[in-house]
């Protein structure tokens, strides 16, 4: 049995995990407090509480050394308690951990071999240095030749750069959707980003010859499937969480990317790699609205054949045999 530990900011970790999972032989179970819709490819669920919802909280990250470990929370009690009985009753070969240092910790002290998935930005704090130090591997979900950074290097030899991970990836295009209308696509994730709707209804009044479609915007329209939008779009406006950039780059679609607000600067770091990557027209900020006939001619400039850099195909096959070789690797006597 294997692991994986999905946090429950937005569903990004969750459609990330279930894409690795489909290409694992391996039983797994999911630990989580996100729910997860059927079919899904774990064999078992372990639904833990939340830890973020006790109310005023109290030296939360333990004098600097952790990230959310606050006093008396009957939340973090729990969901400790139970992953550590988990431990107890299966005795996994490994753990998957996106992403948490002290479920990374905790599976560690248990003596769990823990693969730690690494995200973009200034990792630079004591707690993601004691992370990556204890990990047994490191998978990045982006490609090592566009984003290496300089906190990982020191980890270089237990690190691997999978490429971006897509749940489309090999699904072949779908145009269902597809309109004569030139049709820009506003893309938003459930993990939040500074999007009302009024500022996109403005863009369409002022630009009625555009086509304006949005999915996951405060008030708009949600979908558990946007490929079929996303094969429509003729531009793709995005925040540059990684589960977006996957599934623009899945598509090979021009792209207009702008960093929503993260801690340790993670969209904005993904963003200017994309921008000198030339993958897409990365902008600091939502435009003003007198901008966007030259921003979309300029994306739809843009060389898509650049996305396959940012190596999308075979990404999830390729985490998850990063998973299975090091459970192999950490396994007593060889038993994975």
């Amino acid at each position: 049995m294997i692991g994986y530990y999905i946090h429950h900011h937005g569903t990004g970790h969750r459609s990330r995990a279930q894409s690795i999972c489909c290409y694992l032989d391996t039983p797994v179970t999911a630990l989580t407090s996100l729910e997860h819709d059927e079919p899904h490819p774990f064999d078992t669920v372990v639904a833990l509480p939340r830890d973020d919802a006790g109310g005023p909280t109290h030296n939360p990250d333990a004098h600097g050394a952790l990230h959310w470990a606050p006093h008396h929370d009957g939340g973090l009690r729990e969901r400790m308690a139970l992953i550590t009985k988990w431990v107890a009753d299966v005795a996994p070969l490994a753990a998957v951990v996106d992403v948490s240092v002290e479920v990374s910790t905790l599976l560690r002290l248990l003596g769990v071999p823990v693969l730690v998935v690494a995200m973009p930005g200034e990792r630079i704090d004591t707690p993601h240095k004691l992370v990556y130090q204890l990990a047994d591997h490191i998978l990045a979900a982006w490609p090592q030749g566009l984003y290496e950074p300089h906190w990982l290097r020191p980890h270089a030899h237990k690190t691997t750069y999978v490429g971006g991970i897509s749940r489309f990836d090999g699904r072949r295009p779908d145009l269902s959707e597809r309109v004569e209308t030139p049709t820009v696509l506003i893309l938003n994730g459930s993990g939040g980003a500074a999007l009302r709707l009024d500022m996109i209804v403005a863009c369409a009044k002022r630009y009625p010859e555009y086509r304006w479609r949005t999915l996951g915007v405060p008030g708009g329209p949600w979908t558990c499937d946007p490929w079929p939008a996303i094969c429509a779009a003729d531009v793709i406006v995005s925040h540059a969480g990684q589960n977006c950039v996957a599934d623009i780059a899945a598509a090979a679609k021009p792209a207009i990317i702008f960093a929503a607000t993260r801690p340790f600067d993670e969209q904005l770091t993904t963003a200017r790699t994309l921008g000198h990557a030339g993958l897409a027209l990365v902008l600091d900020d939502w435009p003003d609205l007198d901008d966007w006939p030259e921003l979309i001619a300029a994306a739809l400039q843009l060389d898509t054949n650049r996305w396959s850099r940012w190596q999308t195909a075979g990404a999830a096959r390729r985490a998850a045999q990063v998973v299975t070789d090091t459970a192999h690797r950490c396994a007593p006597n060889g038993i994975a």
